[in-house]
């Protein structure tokens, strides 16, 4: 069938799109979609949220409105910007943020904090195109957005022409082997782990800059790249470094690797292995020390964590599973 002219050309509109309110600029959202006679509809963590004919508008309690559906772009240049925000931002992000559109890197991390799973280093490199590409698919911070969709961004920027896509981490074992080792520290094995990916990308194809989302006040990253040998890449780091649309692709890629490896973990283990470092991790990690041995919890978890030797000391396997005690926790 043959398709109609102009249909690949055309531009792809935004479907998705978040912004940060304050409570007056909240309630006069409210005012607006309800004067509408939109349908309200309940949504967990929402303060409120309306169905139109073509968007969905959701705000949260935290303060983050998110606008979906194909009237996105509509409903956030002529209600959102000029009746609510006062602020013309979509579509001016070229002329804010030049440096978004450059050709450059992007790199971040995913399962730091985290206690089953390694920590898995990501950095992506692209062009303008595929900058603008992905921003109309809605890449953003991999922590605003559903497991789900993060696989699939991530598909999307790993099949993108001309883009680049590296990632570093360790197995369970080689982790813990790395971090028992005198003076091992975690932000030092990150950093390793970010030259190593960035080096492989830049391999592959040079841009002369990139950006690190800020997580040490040291430049243990920069360190590491002149160590490798690597002198004339610039390397930037500051905080809500996601901003940047390479460094949210980076948030994506990363954490969808750290998703998938555990599902693997998961498949080992009989369940579906929690993730974050809550009061079921616990649980989980006393029934992989009952099923398989103390020894066996060094394949699924970091052992640096303090949860780690909390979990050992109260099933009685120190002695099998010999853990340094933590220091104490600081009372305020």
């Amino acid at each position: 069938m043959a398709k109609k002219s102009g249909d690949d050309d055309a531009p792809k509109k935004l479907s998705t799109y978040t912004a940060k309110l304050d409570d007056g600029q909240m309630e006069r959202l409210r005012a607006v979609c309800a004067g509408r006679g939109w349908q309200p509809f309940e949504v967990a963590y929402a303060r409120f949220a309306f169905k139109g004919a073509d968007v969905n508008v959701t705000a949260y309690t935290s303060g983050k409105v998110v606008v979906a559906g194909k009237g996105t772009e509509e409903f956030v240049t002529m209600t959102l910007e000029p009746e609510i925000t006062g602020q013309a931002k979509l579509g001016y992000d070229e002329v804010l943020h030049p440096d978004w559109f450059e050709a450059h890197a992007g790199l971040d991390e995913s399962g730091k904090g985290d206690f089953f799973g390694p920590v898995v280093a990501a950095t992506v490199i692209a062009e303008k195109a595929a900058i603008e590409e992905w921003r109309k698919a809605g890449v953003q911070d991999s922590k605003k957005i559903t497991e789900q969709r993060i696989l699939q961004l991530d598909k999307l920027i790993r099949e993108t022409p001309r883009a680049v896509v590296r990632t570093c981490y360790c197995s369970m074992p080689k982790y813990n082997e790395l971090m028992a080792r005198p003076r091992a520290n975690l932000n030092s094995l990150l950093a390793w782990q970010h030259a190593t990916a960035l080096l492989q990308a830049l391999a592959e194809k040079r841009v002369p800059w990139g950006l690190l989302d800020q997580f040490t006040e040291q430049p243990l990253v920069q360190r590491e790249l002149v160590r490798k040998g690597e002198k004339a890449f610039e390397l930037r780091m500051r905080t809500k470094a996601e901003e940047d649309p390479v460094v949210a692709a980076a948030s994506v890629v990363a954490r969808a690797e750290y998703v998938r490896l555990m599902r693997d973990l998961s498949v080992r283990f009989g369940g579906p292995l929690q993730k974050g470092a809550g009061p079921q991790v616990k649980v989980q990690a006393r029934q992989i020390i009952d099923r398989f041995g103390a020894r066996a919890l060094g394949d699924f978890a970091k052992l640096h964590f303090r949860t780690a030797y909390e979990v050992v000391s109260d099933a009685g396997k120190l002695d099998e599973l010999p853990l340094k005690p933590p220091p104490p926790k600081m009372e305020w």
